[in-house]
């Protein structure tokens, strides 16, 4: 069945209707039943003018609604190509991990876009964050991180250069914490991290396929090898498609 015809399927079933509860309101719930009933992960929702027509509701009505559930993380929007239901979350427990170990030991196939890799004196928070001088340069590389072609995260890292001299030349696109370990005799063994909500930067967002302002996990960490700290990393991580799992005990 395609877009269309289950769009005419549904045309008469549910209505929106002149009551107390906003016209954007009641769209939003006939299309999370959509996503949730009638649609599968992936699958792209009727265009705004398909909405339009089919519920008799204006533009703005439309926009409303599916940029709420956009933000909700129930739809996915991609320019040039529409609006799809969300594929789900990566699910992800609280421990130290890469990115690209964490998502091969899910069963996601991981890939890295290197956006930025150059050495550079780094802001003030992460040259005391390292333990360098005023003065000293560090190695800032800035990636896109994506799991089975889907992009999940941007990190923004710098890394101590004295600890890890030649870092640039390696493969950035592969795990820069087994690379630490094997080239450069410095495993990771302890962070130091908080998380948080946020929206998402302008920036970031056009690089995760999102709306400016919509919700992402922002994460601040400060990674050692014994007593050296080597990485002060920000990331930020699309909600719709990561999510943190914790046990908690007595």
């Amino acid at each position: 069945m395609t877009i269309s015809d289950s769009a005419e399927v549904r045309r008469g079933v549910e209505a929106i209707e002149n009551s107390q509860v906003p016209k954007h309101e009641q769209l939003h719930g006939i299309l999370l039943r959509m996503a949730k009933n009638e649609l599968d992960p992936g699958e792209r929702v009727p265009s705004e003018r398909t909405l339009m027509d089919q519920f008799g509701v204006s533009r703005i009505t439309v926009r409303a609604a599916i940029g709420r559930l956009v933000n909700e993380g129930h739809l996915v929007r991609v320019p040039g190509k529409g609006t799809f239901v969300s594929e789900g979350a990566v699910q992800s427990t609280l421990h130290l991990a890469s990115f690209t170990q964490e998502m091969e030991a899910q069963g996601h196939k991981p890939s890295t876009i290197v956006l930025e890799a150059v050495q550079s004196t780094p802001p003030p928070a992460t040259a005391k964050a390292l333990g360098l001088g005023s003065a000293a340069e560090a190695y800032h590389i800035r990636r896109l991180r994506l799991a089975d072609g889907r992009p999940v995260s941007v990190d923004d890292a710098w890394y101590n250069a004295s600890l890890a001299a030649g870092l640039l030349d390696i493969d950035l696109t592969g795990s820069i914490y087994r690379a630490l370990a094997s080239d450069f005799g410095h495993q990771i063994d302890r962070a130091r991290q908080t998380v948080r909500a946020e929206g998402a930067p302008p920036d970031v967002a056009v690089l995760l396929g999102a709306e400016a302002g919509s919700p992402v996990l922002a994460f601040d960490r400060v990674s050692f090898s014994g007593d050296h700290a080597i990485e002060h990393a920000r990331s930020w991580y699309r909600s719709d498609r990561y999510a943190l799992t914790m046990e908690v005990r007595l």
